[in-house]
Formats: C-alpha cells, sequence, structure tokens
C-alpha cells in the first residue's frame, strides 16, 4: 500500500468480553480513508463496545490499529485526531455556547474557534445563548459543531439523533457530511434509523450478537444480494429455494437471498434493490449466514 492507500482502522481477530458475556467475537475489518460507514445492530449487538474499543476506552483481544496507533496504548495521541459523540450529547446546562468554544479552545490543540462559530451559523443556535435555554436538536447540533471544529480524521457518533425529530435528524446529517466529509476523513455512524442514513453511507457494518455478519461497501450490495418480488402462487417454490427473508413490499410478497437464486426461481419474481432495512432484519434474524462470503 502506499502512504495514500493505508487504512485509518484495521481490525484482525478483534474480541472483548465482559465477565462472561461476549461483546465482541473475531472481527475483521478495515475502514480507509474518505468513508462514511454505518455501523448497524440490535442493542446489546456489539456497536458501543467496538466504538469503546476504537478510541480506547475497552480492553480487548486480537490485533486492533487506528490511525496507526495503539488505542488503548496511544489514548492520548489518538484523541487528537479521533473525534467522539456517544449516544447522550451532554453539555454544562450552565454555561454559554460562547464559553464552551473558548474551553475547547484552552483544551483541544487542534480545535478551532472561528471554524466552531461559522458552523453554528448553520443553525439557530446563538453563541450567547446558555445550553439550558436550548431544545434537545439544538444540544446535539451544538455538540457536532464543537466536535467538528477539531481537525481530526476519524469522528465515531454513537446514535447522535436518538430522540430528534425528523427535521433535526436531517439538518445533523446535513451539517455532517456538508462541513466534514472530505473525502479524506472518516465517520462511522452508529444508529437505528437505517432508512435515513442510507442514502449518506459508502460501507454497512452489521453486528449481531458480537459477530460482524456484513462488511461491504454498499455499492457492492447489489452484486452479493438479490431480492425478486413474486405473485403469491409463486410463493412455494420461493420458499423453496431457501431465501433467507420473506417479506412484504408495498403489498406484495417479497423474498431476500444471499447470491442469485436458481434461475427458473429467479424467473417467478421481478428483480428489485435489496433495502439496508431488509439486510438488516434477514442478517440480524439469521446468525448462520456465512459473513466471509
Amino acid at each position: 500500500m502506499t502512504a495514500h492507500q493505508d487504512p485509518l482502522i484495521q481490525a484482525r481477530g478483534l474480541g472483548l468480553q465482559y465477565g462472561r458475556k461476549r461483546a465482541l467475537d473475531g472481527l475483521d475489518f478495515t475502514i480507509g480513508r474518505g468513508r462514511v460507514v454505518g455501523l448497524l445492530g440490535h442493542n446489546g449487538a456489539g456497536k458501543t463496545s467496538l466504538m469503546k474499543a476504537l478510541v480506547g476506552l475497552a480492553d480487548h483481544e486480537g490485533s486492533l490499529q487506528v490511525l496507526g496507533m495503539q488505542p488503548r496504548r496511544d489514548r492520548v495521541a489518538l484523541l487528537q485526531q479521533v473525534t467522539y459523540i456517544p449516544d447522550v450529547a451532554i453539555l454544562p446546562r450552565w454555561a454559554r455556547v460562547e464559553q464552551l468554544i473558548e474551553l475547547m479552545a484552552g483544551l483541544h490543540p487542534r480545535f478551532s474557534a472561528e471554524r466552531a462559530r461559522t458552523l453554528l451559523r448553520r443553525t439557530s443556535v446563538n453563541p450567547a445563548d446558555k445550553v439550558k435555554s436550548l431544545s434537545r436538536g439544538m444540544v446535539v447540533q451544538t455538540h457536532l459543531a464543537l466536535i467538528a471544529a477539531v481537525d481530526a480524521r476519524l469522528m465515531i457518533l454513537d446514535e447522535p439523533t436518538l430522540g430528534l425529530d425528523v427535521l433535526s435528524r436531517k439538518a445533523f446529517y446535513e451539517m455532517l457530511i456538508d462541513e466534514w466529509c472530505d473525502g479524506e476523513r472518516s465517520v462511522i455512524i452508529s444508529t437505528h434509523q437505517v432508512e435515513e442514513i442510507e442514502g449518506l453511507l459508502s460501507d454497512v457494518m452489521m453486528l449481531n450478537e458480537g459477530k460482524l455478519v456484513l462488511d461491504v461497501p454498499l455499492a457492492q450490495i447489489d452484486e452479493r444480494f438479490v431480492a425478486l418480488k413474486h405473485d403469491p402462487h409463486a410463493a412455494e417454490a420461493i420458499a423453496a429455494a431457501h431465501p433467507i427473508l420473506r417479506y412484504r413490499q408495498q403489498g406484495e410478497p417479497a423474498a431476500l437471498f444471499d447470491g442469485p437464486p436458481p434461475e427458473q426461481v429467479a424467473a417467478l419474481g421481478r428483480p428489485m434493490r435489496p433495502s439496508l432495512v431488509d439486510l438488516f432484519v434477514a442478517l440480524t434474524r439469521a446468525p448462520e449466514i456465512n459473513p466471509q462470503r
């Protein structure tokens, strides 16, 4: 690899244990530059454990390098170039937004106060506002403006828009994509709102019970998975071909296959693009699916 091609994150055999709970189990993956990665999974699937490992908050088994560093050992240096927003955006309620900007400028060597103020102009937040006067959506946008004003290479977001209305979620993601993603920096977004982020993603990773059941660029999903909408009379023949999911799409029966179905089965249906939601349901209910396929 050339220096430009060096991955931002590389994991081999990554595992994490909490007592008897196997939170992460033998994960192998690589995340390159300029990627927007959706990290999907049910509650307890291992998403937060993975993010904590990436920022050095949890011991782990196996090999993990983030920006060429070992997160646990090199955490201080790592956090100068990695930003992390956990699932609850907490800012001190007593502070004014301008005070938070000044505080960040004093704490983080790669923070730009001017950049933070520029980003806030995209929102309805005024630097003179106190945090306690802001709505939850405004607090989340303030948090993003502060984090995005750090000259980092990787951003990790854990359910960043939890509890926000549709307009606030849309505004958050627009700011993220417009103001932070530049083709070199990468972002990992963990969320349950799969439909809303599908159009933003370059890659998707799905966890199920600590295992990585899908790790693929979004553009390659159509190459691997086949979805067929079919007439009801073909249901028995479709089922006999063992799809990984049978469901309804716009009132019609449909089936999802991991790989091309037999030609005689494919002839019974009309192909359509599988959605991330359909894949999520199929793969997190089917742990026997081979994640390395």
